[in-house]
Parts: structure tokens; sequence; C-alpha cells
């Protein structure tokens, strides 16, 4: 909440607590869960008051829904977060209420103000558009003016609050010097890390302790519920593959569809080009004389394709493998710059013009090819239309496939393969499906696995979307039930628990043998190499740096603080446990300090005044509890909670 505290700014404050306000409201509508359906009493929709300020059951949801759609938190600890989401919405009221009672008041005109900077687009022309446009900019908010201005006006009182609360925040030289000394100090550290694989040979279980262990937690060890499926699989890839449209079906698409064969005049073209673009004007008298002499070799008889490929700047054509300088497709009119296109139109197959100036530079036009307008014939576009019909028929059966097949299915479950053959499906089989298990041409999908979950034997799954364009859907043959395991169908898993937890349990013992040798000897290296471990030193780190080979320098802050000789740990990490050993300090170079001192100050600052915001809330809150100004509805609170912990 103290983030709108923060901005300096008070037309930045005032903006963001606007906004703020409007997207909340604006939420309401969105998976707000039912709450106190048919209950009329207005006081089983207060979570608190305030003095006289109700802060309610809508106004809380609203900023649940606004934490949850900008996914700052799951739904799963959803109902571990309400309270402090209501706590940070009472101390924001009592923070408002305290304004109020030191004698701060935000007058209309102020609020007018605030609204103007806000949304400007209801004061065109610097004149106010009118209520009724007013309110409804704010209805489509699911706000009322009298909501929005309210909230408004509590966030413009925290402001001025702020200021008194935050008067007098200073930063002295000396703490300017010791944040810089703390950015800037170095240690260089030798250091250990153990990890439970070394350990795994000691900590092998016979067959007894697994037995043993088994038999003490039977419960935890349950073979899951498996389900034999019948799956239809429909690829539009290989739906395509069976489609044969015959002659008739091409023709008829053929004469429905002649304008898309119309071809329009056209030339295939090579070409050499000589830019102009990005180059100086004076050298330009160069560039034609070289494209000039370059159509003197062309007529006496020089490769134009070796001229291209060596001399044209468009690279893309030049480069052309199987012939350089000739453009990738057609060229119809309209396609190029109108110069190129004049000459490229009137010269027929296998002349070579002029040199041509056009937007780019200096063109030699070689026509390869000249077809005048015309349809093609049904037998040239034969191919065209079978791939057309071919994708459009691919297109419907797989819409009837994902409208009608599990309809059909249900109607006929034992004969899955009559559908599939209409719809060109494959049909599959598995026994004892689980839901993380991969199937072959499905691979492992979670949305089949919801799919089939629930199902019973005889169900039938929903169509579901894959990869590719691809549809699924599954008939349920069969259910096995979930039943308490044996040892042999889970010995390996117990073994594997066991060594695991032993491993850890070694790892500890180890860690903290070598911590005590090395502490009592003062010698880390001489510790490790008595248990067999290898031991590193690092390079120079700061606080925030990261040492080689062990991640983080936030894993040895304590080393920071300790003097050279020190033997720290056991350190837990993700990986292992660490021993190290403080090797030397390295202080700040102090002649920097003026290069950062700025920055410093604004950091230290800024974390003044978020120290103080907080005492100053919390004790503003507890103040109001104490007399009698804060009252949370414990009842309506937890109806609110177990309303949301029944939907995660």
């Amino acid at each position: 909440m103290f983030d709108l505290f923060r901005s300096r700014d008070k037309a930045v404050r005032i903006l963001l607590g606007a906004i703020l306000v409007v997207v909340s409201f604006s939420m309401l509508t969105y998976l707000i869960p039912n709450f106190n359906t048919g209950n009329s009493d207005p006081s089983d929709m207060v979570v608190a008051q305030i003095g006289k300020d109700a802060l309610t059951v809508p106004e809380v949801q609203t900023s649940i829904q606004q934490a949850m759609r900008g996914r700052q938190i799951p739904p799963s600890i959803l109902p571990s977060y309400i309270p402090q989401m209501v706590d940070q919405l009472i101390l924001q009221r009592a923070l408002a209420y305290e304004a109020q009672a030191l004698g701060f008041q935000v007058t209309d005109a102020q609020v007018t103000d605030a609204i103007r900077q806000t949304i400007p687009s209801l004061f065109q022309d610097g004149k106010f558009v009118g209520k009724d446009a007013y309110a409804a900019m704010l209805a489509q908010q699911d706000l009322s003016i009298a909501q929005f201005e309210d909230d408004l006006r509590r966030q413009l009182l925290l402001g001025r609050l702020r200021a008194v609360a935050l008067e007098g925040v200073v930063v002295t030289p000396a703490e300017i010097q010791e944040e810089y000394g703390k950015k800037n100090d170095k240690i260089k550290v030798e250091w250990v890390k153990l990890t439970a694989d070394k350990y795994k040979n000691e900590s092998q279980p016979s067959a007894e302790d697994v037995q043993a262990y088994f038999k003490a937690n039977s419960a935890r060890y349950q073979i899951p519920e498996k389900k034999d499926l019948t799956y239809l699989l429909a690829d539009p890839a290989k739906i395509e593959q069976n489609l044969n449209p015959s002659d008739a079906d091409l023709l008829s698409l053929y004469n429905q569809n002649k304008d898309a064969f119309r071809v329009p005049e056209r030339v295939r073209v090579q070409h050499i080009l000589l830019k102009t673009t990005g180059k100086p004007p004076a050298d330009e008298p160069k560039i034609k004389a070289q494209a000039d002499d370059l159509l003197k070799q062309i007529h006496a008889g020089a490769s134009f394709a070796d001229l291209a490929k060596k001399y044209s700047e468009d690279d893309s054509s030049a480069k052309n493998p199987k012939n350089p300088g000739e453009l990738a497709d057609w060229v119809t009119r309209g396609q190029m710059a109108k110069e190129f296109e004049d000459v490229a139109f009137t010269l027929k197959p296998g002349q070579v013009s002029d040199v041509v100036k056009a937007q780019y530079g200096y063109h030699i036009v070689k026509v390869l090819a000249h077809e005048d307008a015309h349809l093609r014939t049904f037998d040239e576009a034969k191919s065209d239309l079978a791939a057309q019909w071919k994708k459009q028929r691919v297109s419907d059966i797989m819409q009837i496939v994902a409208d009608k097949s599990q309809a059909e299915l249900q109607k006929d479950p034992l004969h899955p393969e009559a559908v599939a053959a209409r719809y060109f499906m494959s049909v599959n089989r598995v026994s004892g499906y689980q839901p993380d298990q991969p199937l072959p041409e499905v691979g492992s999908n979670p949305d089949f696995a919801q799919a089939v979950g629930e199902l019973k034997a005889g169900d039938v799954s929903q169509a579901v979307a894959l990869t590719e364009n691809r549809i699924v859907l599954a008939i349920v043959t069969a259910v096995t039930p979930a039943r308490p395991a044996k040892l042999e169908e889970v010995a390996d898993q117990v073994r594997q628990t066991l060594i695991q937890s032993r491993s850890a349990a070694a790892l500890q013992k180890h860690s903290q043998d070598l911590f005590n040798a090395a502490k009592s000897s003062g010698d880390l290296a001489k510790a490790a190499k008595a248990a067999g471990l290898e031991i590193k030193t690092s390079d120079e780190f700061t606080r925030s740096g990261t040492v080689e080979g062990l991640g983080s320098a936030s894993y040895l802050q304590e080393a920071f603080s300790r003097p050279d000789g020190t033997t720290l740990g056991p350190i837990s990490v993700p990986d292992g446990m660490v021993v190290a050993r403080v090797i030397q300090h390295i202080p700040a170079d102090m002649s920097k300090l003026s290069e950062q001192a700025a920055s410093i100050r604004d950091d230290v600052r800024n974390q003044k005044e978020r120290d103080r915001e907080t005492l100053f809330a919390e004790g503003v809150r507890d103040a109001l509890i104490k007399q009698g100004k804060i009252k949370v509805h414990q009842p309506v609170l937890k109806r609110l909670i177990q309303n949301y912990s029944t939907q995660s």
C-alpha cells in the first residue's frame, strides 16, 4: 500500500491512486464468489469499522480479484493471504482517519483539481464535459461518482499525512559512508561444499530396513486408480493423405472460383542494380558510368548472370543460386518502380534494356519470359484445386469431429472403429492409464488427463485440442480402483526414500564434523583433506556478488562481519552444505565514494522513509484499536475466508 506514498510528485500520487481505484472497482464483476446470498442484514457485509468508515465485503473482494488478476498470488494460498490484505486495507483507512483527526482536510476544489489531472478527457478545451458524461464514464467501471471521489479524497489525505510523517528525514555523511562500505567492501574465503550424493554408499538400507519402514508407513503408499482407454485421434495431416477428390469435385470448385485462376500480364526478370540511395550525389556520375560499362560488356557477350553476381547491389537477386540477378517470382504491374516496369513490360524475352534510372539507382534489365493476361486452364490449375479442396474438406471434418464425435461415441461406445472410419481417425488402446502417463501421438497432456480424470467405465470424454490442430477423445473401457500398495510394488520407492533420508542425515553429520575439526584446529584445508574433501578459494567478492562454484554471496553474508580466520558453517545451500573460513577483508576504495554518494543518499533516505512509514502506520493502527476506533468483525472475515477456501 505504501507504493503510492513513495511517489514524490503529487500529481503522480493522485493519478496512481485514482487508477487503482478505477481498476479495482472494474473487477467487481469478475470471479467474485457468492457471499451472504439471501441475507439482507447490512452488518453481515462489514468486515471492519474504522471510525465511521466501513470496510465492506465487496471492497475486500475487489482487492482480492485485483491481486489474482495481476497474478500476484496463486489461488491455492489465497485463504492465507486474505487476513494480511484486510489488515492492509484497515491500515489505509486508519491513516485516513488519523489525517482527518489531525485536522487535514481535502476541499471539493482540490478533488476537482485531482480529477482534472487524473482524467483530462473530462475537461475538453478546459471545460467540464458535464455530470452526466462523468457519471456515464464511471458507470462503465461499475463505479459511482461518490465512490470514486471518496477514494480519491482518501488518497489525497494519505499523501498529506505521509508528508508530515516523513518530515525531517535526513541522511548523514556517516550513514552514506557506512552504506558505501557495505556495498563495496570485499572478502575472500576458502570453502568446502559437501553433497548428499557423497554419502549414498553409507546410507544404503538393508532388506529388513526397507520392510520395517514400509510396515510403519504403509498408509503413505498407494497404487493410484488406473483406467483402460480407447482413444480416437484426428490428425489433419493424416486425414488429408486419405482424401482423393474426383475430377467432378475439382471442376465444380474451378467453375465456382475462376477469378482466382486469372493470371495478369507478367514477366520474369533478371537485373543488375547499382544503387544511388545512401550515397553522396557527387558519386552518381561514376555509378552511371559503371552501369554503362556493364551494359557494353553484356552487348560484347559477357555473362549477364556473372556480372549480376559480381556487381549487382540487389543482394536477394544477386545471390540467386540458380540464376544470379533473377527475381524470385513473376513481376506484375504495380509491384516495381514505374521506370523499371515501363521497360520490363516492353521488352521481348531475351532482350536487354538500356541503363534505366529508377528509385534506388541504375538498372540493367533482361526479360526472361513474358506472359499476357490469361485464365489458367482446368488442367493447369488442377493440382492447386486439389490442395484447396483437401484443406477445405479437412477443415470440415475437423469441425465435425470437434462438434459431434463425442455424441456419436456416446450413442455406440462399443464400436469406436465405426466413428473413427467416418472421420479418418486412428484408434488407439492403452491399459492402466494414469494422469501423468504419456500416450503415443498424444504425449503427456494435462487437458486430456483432466478430461478423462473423473470418467467412469463406459463414459466418453469431451474432444481435446492438441498441437498441430489435432483432436483426441477417449472412451473409458475399464477402471481399476486405487488400492494400498504391496511392498514388492514400491520397494524401490521405499529404498530411495530411506537413502535420501539417511544421506541427508549423513550430510548434516559430516558437515558438522568438518566444521568442528576446522574450528578446533583453525585449519580448514587440513580438516577437509582428512575428510577426503576438496577445498576451494574464492576470488574477492562483495555482499551482492557471487562466488564461482557456490553461487550467490548471500550464503556468506555473515563472513563480512567476522574477523579473518573465522570458520563459518555448516551453511545450507541448494545442493548441499558449506563450511567456509574467512581469509581476508578488502576495505572499500573510499576515493570513489563521491561517485556513488548521491545514489547511496537516495537509497538510504528511501529505506528510512519506508521504515518510518511502517512504524508510523502501525503505531496509528495500534492506538486506534486501543481507543476502540477500529473493530474487526471476525465472523464476517471468517466467512469470507471460508468462501475462498472452498473455491481454491
